[in-house]
């Protein structure tokens, strides 16, 4: 459906030359909906820009449904963009038009009848939710009716690639659910490719099949989402994932708890993730039945991701260092990925008047 081949994107002036998108390979099948995620300034907005050639690429080459945008004259470079909606962080509605008249805007020149268009603006309000909006005006709806329609009005031409630029990132939680939860079901009942740019892996957690996670423009790790986040390579992965999952902040409130982490000589600090089937078996329990080894639990969650189980534990395992040993074993051997944390000296508080 998409594909990046060496994208680069450069921005020079007189005084310096910025590198936005270096060397970027993608590929995003049809029916996907494809994240991609990094910090302010990693080069992402650049980059899904290119998929429309709103910005276009200093190099490289990017093909959306078999045709290689950068070949294309004009006039059959518009009739592709039309199959490209897009949608963004303000929504971009015409303030003097009403919410019929946003949403019609694309379809002027589409050479359907006025009743036509009428009828296609109806239908899009009633898939967005807002049947009953079409003569308000922008000023009147909330930040999340605001996005539905820029999405409807991103769907007035029957595009197959939908490109999402933050678009939740001027919403607050429970409106960016909703409007991902929206996307969802346009993404399966219309089959539509989606491409969500965000600085939130939460985003990425809630809705995407697969994603790519950039830095300084370059994508530095790709795949599919469990594998994403069960087995992150990068750094930069890492810090992400630990944002969207808060084991991170747990660990650490954990470390600095003097009550909690006042192990014993036969006691460590264990981390254990584990994914699919894993999630449903009573491991935990059979440490104790088998190897004499109790478990603790400080932290603990499940999540689902993509229809998959994903568990993630803080213990703190009990027993003889050998029959530890062959715990963990065990555990591994059942496809939980442990790890032992080091116990971190707790700093006691000291009061501002005893300091000398």
């Amino acid at each position: 459906m998409i594909t990046l081949k060496n994208v680069s994107v450069t921005f020079a002036d007189k005084e310096k030359t910025v590198k936005a998108v270096e060397q970027v390979n993608l590929e995003i099948e049809k029916g996907d909906v494809f994240g991609i995620v990094g910090y302010s300034g990693a080069g992402k907005s650049t980059l899904v820009r290119t998929m429309n050639l709103l910005q276009m690429p200093t190099e490289g080459s990017v093909i959306v449904s078999n045709q290689d945008l950068l070949q294309l004259k004009p006039k059959e470079l518009r009739k592709t963009r039309k199959k490209i909606g897009m949608i963004f962080q303000h929504f971009n509605l015409m303030r003097s038009r009403t919410i019929a008249e946003n949403v019609a805007y694309p379809l002027r020149k589409s050479g359907l009848s006025k009743k036509d268009i009428q009828e296609k603006v109806a239908d899009l309000l009633g898939l967005v939710g807002l049947s009953d909006k079409s003569s308000a005006y922008p000023s009147q709806l909330s930040g999340g009716q605001k996005q539905r329609v820029a999405i409807a009005r991103a769907l007035a031409n029957d595009p197959e690639v939908l490109l999402c630029d933050e678009a939740t990132s001027a919403l607050d939680p429970k409106t960016t659910l909703s409007i991902l939860e929206l996307l969802k079901e346009l993404n399966q009942k219309l089959a539509l490719t989606i491409v969500i740019i965000t600085h939130e892996m939460q985003v990425v957690k809630e809705i995407c099949h697969k994603v790519a996670v950039m830095e300084n423009g370059h994508v530095v790790e790709k795949g599919d989402l469990v594998s994403i986040f069960t087995e992150p390579k990068e750094k930069i992965t890492k810090e992400f994932i630990n944002t969207a999952t808060h084991a991170d902040q747990a660990v650490e409130k954990i470390l600095q708890h003097p009550s909690l982490l006042n192990l014993q000589p036969n006691e460590v600090l264990a981390s254990m993730s584990y994914v699919g089937s894993s999630t449903s078996e009573p491991l935990i329990a059979a440490l104790a039945t088998r190897f004499g080894v109790t478990a603790n639990i400080l932290f603990g969650n499940v999540e689902i991701l993509q229809e998959t189980p994903v568990g993630h534990l803080l213990v703190v395992l009990s027993g003889e260092a050998r029959r530890r040993e062959k715990a963990i074993a065990f555990l591994k051997s059942e496809q939980v990925n442990v790890s032992l944390i080091q116990q971190q000296p707790v700093i006691p508080f000291v009061k501002e008047k005893e300091i000398i």
